[in-house]
């Protein structure tokens, strides 16, 4: 009873100190200016968790003896991303094209250590796993996300998936009917950009590096077998050419299993030796590519898409190796864009100069969009349009004055909120497992390191109003690219275009007809 009478009143003690408490400093009667970041009186000093110095996020980079460089950063967390990165489809020029292609398609399919890739399948399920292939122009990516538990038997399936297919007979059919079914479905899909990309590449860089297409043309899928696959393999797919990238690992951990599965592993097409390996520099021709189609029923259904021509306008603009390349990042987040029926505040680029200056003064226009791509040698910054194909040439005039309004000086404001939204993109993307694979692969790849997103942060504060107004100035120099795809009965000549862009507004030359 004693106890029970002791506690209440010491309950009761607590209850009067804190009513006092709040009472005193709630009414601001003692502190009258007491922020919020200044440390209450009687509180102990709170311990926050550190890191040792930077070494935490440091990629850690290790070259093997057979010149295989293994490359990796430590996140926190029970899975890891590791994979293969090695040639893409610009090097396909002494082959016929769609060699990268087949490759992503047969990717993880039967090797010298399992039947299927139903095996493949499910050994990574023992370890929560899941495995892809992606191709670009420059690269192609052999990935796999499991348990760290797991980076044994990650590492030996990702080796023996590389260098030990058996691209069988049977599985090269199989993926020709795929590619083809995926070729039929490109210039069916209402979305045309990925159609529009390989044009535009096509018309900017005619014929050379990554101006080769990426999707398998028709005329070569009968064309791709084992022979030429094997061949373009004991070319491209040596140690040298290649890093072994993994997020979410120790670095010693990899650097064993790399030794043990990637150090002495003979290929199945022989020997590698990289003697016929292209080492062209893409060369910007400039250009236009054509294609009349009917869009007119390319979405049925209860809301159909209206029938639109596609126009893409692009610039050369410079490779990631460049100091100009943030800049020109910097401008790209700056023009923005988006379609027509996008919502929502200024995170979404409702104030970029495509949504102020074309999509809200121009409610004909579907969408305007500016894109920029990159690569090691040369970069292009384009502008994707779509309109009603009567209104084309209307269309492709406001955004060659678009280009032009890149020299002007750009506004404090809306410099600051480019340089704000493009650092945020960029950490925001960062956060992902995936994405820093990708990045910690491509860097080590083309440039033996890797700029840590701090160092590429202090890049895009530094950029100035007359970086930007020098970049622009520097790439109106060089001829357009355009991509057309629709019905082009009103589309500008090329010729007029170029003049366009060579003009002080940005106007289209006047034509004069006699009938319309």
């Amino acid at each position: 009873m004693a106890t029970h009478m002791s506690r209440c009143r010491t309950w009761c003690r607590l209850q009067r100190f804190g009513i006092a408490a709040y009472r005193k400093y709630s009414t601001g009667g003692r502190y009258p200016n007491l922020s919020l970041s200044t440390p209450l009186p009687g509180i102990p000093k709170p311990v926050f968790a550190s890191v040792d110095g930077q070494e935490k996020y440091e990629t850690k980079i290790t070259t093997l003896e057979n010149g295989l460089r293994v490359a990796s950063q430590n996140k926190f967390g029970q899975f890891c991303t590791v994979g293969i990165i090695n040639s893409g489809s610009r090097h396909e020029a002494k082959y016929p094209s769609g060699i990268g292609h087949f490759l992503e398609k047969l990717a993880f399919s039967s090797t010298a250590q399992y039947g299927s890739k139903d095996e493949i399948l499910l050994t990574l399920e023992k370890h929560g796993g899941i495995c892809d292939c992606q191709t670009s122009r420059d690269t192609t990516m052999y990935a796999v996300s499991a348990e760290v538990k797991g980076l044994d038997t990650v590492v030996s399936l990702l080796s023996d998936a590389v260098l030990q297919p058996r691209l069988l007979d049977e599985e090269v059919e199989m993926i020709r009917m795929a590619v083809r079914f995926e070729l039929e479905d490109l210039n069916m899909r209402p979305d045309p950009e990925p159609l529009l990309t390989e044009m535009i590449h096509a018309a900017a860089y005619r014929g050379n590096t990554v101006g080769l297409p990426r999707f398998c043309p028709a005329e070569n899928v009968d064309k791709i077998d084992k022979a030429v696959l094997h061949s373009y393999l004991r070319n491209y797919y040596c140690p040298e050419r290649m890093v072994l990238a993994g997020v979410g690992i120790e670095h010693e951990q990899l650097v064993d299993c790399a030794r043990k599965y990637l150090l002495d592993v003979k290929p199945v097409w022989g020997a590698s030796s990289a003697t016929d390996v292209d080492l062209s520099v893409a060369q910007y021709t400039g250009g236009i590519v054509k294609m009349e189609k009917d869009m007119s029923d390319v979405s049925l259904g209860p809301t159909p898409i209206p029938e639109l021509t596609h126009i893409m306008i692009g610039l050369e603009s410079c490779s990631f190796l460049e100091e100009d390349f943030i800049p020109f990042a910097v401008l790209n987040m700056m023009m923005g864009g988006g379609g027509s029926f996008s919502a929502g505040g200024p995170g979404k680029g409702m104030f970029t100069r495509l949504y102020l200056n074309v999509l809200n003064r121009h409610h004909w226009m579907y969408n305007a969009t500016s894109y920029h791509h990159s690569y090691e040698d040369s970069g292009l910054l384009c502008i994707h349009a779509s309109a009603d194909p009567r209104q084309v040439r209307e269309m492709v005039e406001i955004i060659t004055r678009e280009f032009i309004q890149m020299g002007g000086s750009a506004g404090e404001m809306e410099l600051e909120r480019a340089k704000t939204q493009l650092k945020s993109m960029l950490m925001m993307n960062l956060e992902s497992r995936p994405v820093i694979f990708e990045d910690v692969g491509r860097q080590v790849l083309s440039t033996g390191k890797r700029k840590l997103p701090h160092e590429l942060c202090d890049l895009i504060s530094s950029v100035t109003a007359s970086d930007i107004k020098r970049v622009t100035t520097k790439m109106l120099r060089s001829k357009p690219a355009v991509a057309a795809l629709g019905d082009l009965t009103e589309l500008p000549t090329y010729e007029h275009i170029q003049a366009a862009l060579s003009s002080k507004d940005g106007r289209l030359p006047r034509i004069y007809r006699l009938f319309r």
